[in-house]
């Protein structure tokens, strides 16, 4: 359908009813999902490593692990909600991390530790994957690039909203018979994972035809659509089984595109703190936990209304290969000229825009995958273009502090980090130009150039 073209009444009311009713859900169940696992940073520095005696190295080692059972079950569970439903499927996964989060309150040594972030990972597996496939499953692909833009605002919001709250709650010490700061902060962001898994089994549907909230009309519209390009995209690539994901070169050039994104994010998070610290050094102040708080969510607020209007563009023009290309390339620049910004407010500036540039393209690349990917093989594929993007987050810190420690600064690490995102920019320009992903400006490079050349 062209983009300029009027929508149907039907078609309005039926993804407007979808914006309203499932993602704003989904998008909870991804800010409780991101909070749970990034908690382990904010207890960190506020009390755990001390109480637990962890030395620098243990606590890098304790973040990483989580990441190794993450990745070995991130396709198995994808596959798993295939057969078994989204609906059921995640939100069994929410009740089962909730469970191991809540028991992060009551650690009590590295081991133990160690242990718990691993499970964590190993329950953890396969939610994002799985809710980016259960909203793909729900609107056509004119409309995906929003919806997944809505449920995309959760995480630049996670920092906004859930850094200031996790010092709020570390804050708390000793208000829960006698827990530390740190181990209540736990126990406050895990319960909500339970209560809101309990709470999706019964408010998530698994399609449009289950869905009363939709007209008899809007049900048929959504299901057709979808049906529709479903045997389009079938007809066309002709296999769509789990190993025709796992053979695709697009799934594997989507793969290391995702990765440089997923290295800059790491990366950013990683990078914010030693910033703050430098700035305290800088002015001769020191800040409290809920002030460290606010300042790391500077950069996220303008993120997210970056992505909004963005993802809003794409939408409207229809997706073309800047979209994704020029903040890739926006971030490989900014990211290592934040080293030489010279105070704190242009160094803040200049990660604002690398958060900017690393979220805004984010959903729109997430549109590329379920253009070719059907059935099975986009529940494999998705999962499997995620699970490559983790290991940039397993490895991101890893790189970072061992180039930082052959050569004595962060010089290195921060332009290692910019040349992966240049590669993941060249990547999606090469992709968009071999015609083998559907975008608007490669489509009208193909409709207009002589036919000796298509």
């Amino acid at each position: 359908m062209d983009n300029t073209q009027t929508e149907s009444s039907v078609a309005k009311s039926a993804i407007r009813k979808v914006s309203i009713r499932l993602v704003p859900f989904v998008a909870l169940m991804f800010f409780i999902n991101y909070l749970d696992r990034t908690a382990i940073g904010f207890a960190a520095p506020n009390g755990m490593n001390e109480d637990l005696a962890l030395s620098a190295a243990q606590f890098g080692f304790a973040s990483g692990v989580f990441f190794i059972g993450y990745i070995i079950l991130e396709v198995p569970s994808n596959i798993a909600l295939h057969r078994f439903g989204a609906r059921r499927w995640l939100a069994r996964i929410m009740v089962s991390w909730g469970i191991v989060a809540l028991l992060f309150t009551w650690v009590q040594n590295f081991e133990q530790l160690v242990v718990l972030r691993f499970l964590l990972g190993v329950a953890e597996a396969g939610f994002f994957p799985g809710a980016i496939l259960f909203l793909s499953l729900w609107v056509p692909a004119q409309y995906r690039g929003r919806i997944l833009m809505l449920f995309y605002l959760a995480q630049p919001l996670t920092t906004v909203i859930g850094a200031p709250l996790a010092g709020a709650l570390i804050q708390q010490h000793g208000i829960f018979f006698g827990l530390e700061g740190w181990r209540f902060m736990f126990l406050g962001v895990a319960i909500p994972a339970i209560v809101v898994g309990i709470i999706a089994w019964f408010y998530l549907k698994d399609k449009p035809a289950d869905a009363k909230w939709l007209t008899s009309a809007e049900q048929v519209w959504l299901t057709d659509a979808l049906e529709s390009e479903r045997k389009k995209t079938e007809a066309t690539e002709k296999h769509v089984s789990v190993r025709f994901a796992f053979g695709s070169g697009r799934v594997w050039m989507l793969s290391f595109i995702y990765f440089g994104f997923i290295y800059g994010l790491y990366a950013l998070a990683f990078f914010l703190p030693t910033i703050i610290d430098g700035f305290q050094e800088q002015s001769g102040v020191t800040y409290d936990v809920f002030q460290k708080g606010l300042i790391t969510a500077v950069p996220y607020l303008p993120a997210a209304i970056v992505m909004y209007f963005w993802s809003r563009d794409a939408g409207k023009r229809g997706l073309k290969t800047w979209h994704i290309a020029a903040p890739a390339i926006a971030g490989a620049v900014s990211i290592p000229l934040a080293l030489f910004a010279g105070s704190p407010v242009a160094t803040m500036a200049v990660i604002t825009v690398t958060a900017c540039a690393i979220f805004a393209a984010l959903p729109n690349f997430w549109t590329l995958p379920t253009q070719f990917l059907t059935g099975v093989a986009a529940a494999a594929g998705v999962a499997l273009i995620n699970t490559v993007g983790n290991l940039a987050g397993f490895s991101a810190p890893y790189i970072t502090g061992a180039v930082h420690d052959w050569t004595g600064g962060y010089e290195v690490p921060m332009f290692i980090v910019g040349g992966f995102m240049l590669v993941s920019a060249i990547l999606m320009i090469v992709l968009a130009r071999s015609g083998r992903i559907r975008t608007a400006d490669a489509q009208d490079a193909a409709s207009t150039a002589p036919e000796s050349t298509r």
